[in-house]
């Protein structure tokens, strides 16, 4: 199975989407909105912005692994 490193973050707060890329084995807890400059954090029992916001899960959870300690 290959693994997606691009995903397409869109704000809760504006709707704006960007792509931005994952990184391989690293939880990326905060992203800073590049439409209206919201600090987004992951929602509650997701591992990072990735899996709360964008269309494709982190790298860890696509290979079905425990993400950064969760």
């Amino acid at each position: 199975m290959a693994i997606i490193l691009e995903s397409t973050i869109t704000c809760p707060k504006c709707g704006h989407s960007e792509k931005e890329q994952m990184p391989r084995d690293a939880c990326q807890y905060f992203y800073d909105c590049k439409g209206c400059g919201a600090l987004l954090r992951p929602n509650e029992g997701d591992c990072c912005v990735f899996c709360s916001f964008g269309d494709v899960p982190c790298p860890p959870i696509q290979k079905q692994q425990r993400c950064c300690g969760k």
